[in-house]
């Protein structure tokens, strides 16, 4: 079971991601629905984890994990992404994010990924 931080600017598509993540007993610490919103509800929240969506207002998923990463080099982020947006995964993932997750989200693979991301990097983490 895992803190986990949401940020996507549709509402539905957080509370999609909420209840898939819910079902595995995960605990949703907090919303946000741009990037300038996930990195406050990051320092307010400290989740194990974070879902980042790519393209928001305000600021984007990745200026977002650039900011985050800076506050906290562990952080733990997935990448959520709409089909056709590899180049945009692939610098996600070289500025720190952890996997990445396509949209519309399947359950199956939300779970896989976030607990192959919390499992995976939780022996760097002694505070887990």
């Amino acid at each position: 079971m895992a803190k986990i931080l949401v940020v996507d600017d549709a509402k539905f598509m957080r509370a999609t991601l909420s209840t898939i993540l819910k079902k595995e007993n995960h605990e949703i610490v907090g919303e946000a629905q741009d990037g300038k919103e996930a990195i406050e509800q990051y320092k307010q929240t400290k989740p194990d984890l974070v879902t980042m969506d790519i393209t928001m207002p305000v600021m984007n998923g990745i200026d977002a994990i650039k900011e985050i990463k800076k506050y906290d080099d562990q952080a733990k982020i997935v990448v959520c992404s709409a089909m056709g947006q590899q180049k945009v995964v692939v610098g996600a993932i070289e500025i720190g994010a952890k996997d990445f997750i396509v949209k519309p989200f399947d359950e199956n693979r939300v779970l896989d990924t976030v607990n192959r991301v919390l499992h995976k990097f939780e022996q760097a983490s002694s505070n887990s």
